[in-house]
């Protein structure tokens, strides 16, 4: 599994970026929130990533943040929704948009995207709205401001791939980042927010 990227950014076009590895180009498909914000050909970017093994392809996605990341994740566990409309949504509402959309069951917000219907808006808001109530996803989740980081970013990645549900993992890695301050490790934050997250 490729959870993350950093490179030289060699091309972007409507519905992807190129994205130069050590002299290996991966073809990532973006949406157009992060595209847009990815900067200029040449420049150094550091995407995390979503991978999807199928019969007839490997496709690699791209996100500019783990919040956008989670909810992509989220978004395809909806059966009817695959990478290209989970990305479409994503086009049309950043992570909090969503998450409000969901949360307060607002259909009509989540098929503002391209490919998505009223009945598959219905099915998104009712799937997700019991996976994550009405707590933001990512960073800051439930009120609980993160402070800035990779190891608090790498941590909720851990989490999540772990199981944890965006919110959850949010909670607890919050919660440890308070107590161990900024110099916590990433090992150190892993650990910790996992025994609270046990609590």
């Amino acid at each position: 599994m490729i959870a993350r990227l950093s490179g030289t950014l060699a091309e972007v076009a409507a519905d992807h970026a190129v994205l130069d590895v050590g002299g290996v180009g991966y073809l990532i498909l973006a949406s157009a929130r992060t595209l847009s914000a990815i900067g200029a050909v040449g420049g150094q970017v550091m995407l995390f990533t979503e991978m999807q093994v199928r019969e007839d392809a490997i496709t690699l996605f791209g996100f500019g943040s783990a919040a956008e990341r989670d909810w992509f994740r989220l978004l395809t566990g909806v059966q009817g929704v695959g990478g290209r409309v989970a990305l479409a949504i994503l086009s049309t509402l950043d992570a909090a948009e969503l998450s409000r959309a969901v949360a307060g069951g607002d259909k009509a917000m989540v098929a503002r995207a391209n490919g998505v219907g009223p009945k598959l808006a219905m099915r998104i808001v009712n799937e997700l709205k019991d996976k994550i109530g009405a707590v933001a996803i990512g960073p800051g989740a439930a009120g609980v401001p993160l402070p800035a980081g990779g190891a608090v970013e790498d941590a909720l990645s851990a989490l999540a791939n772990l199981g944890f549900r965006p919110a959850e993992a949010s909670i607890a890695v919050a919660a440890a980042a308070d107590e161990l301050g900024p110099s916590a490790t990433l090992d150190a934050l892993v650990r910790l927010a996992l025994r609270k997250a046990a609590k």
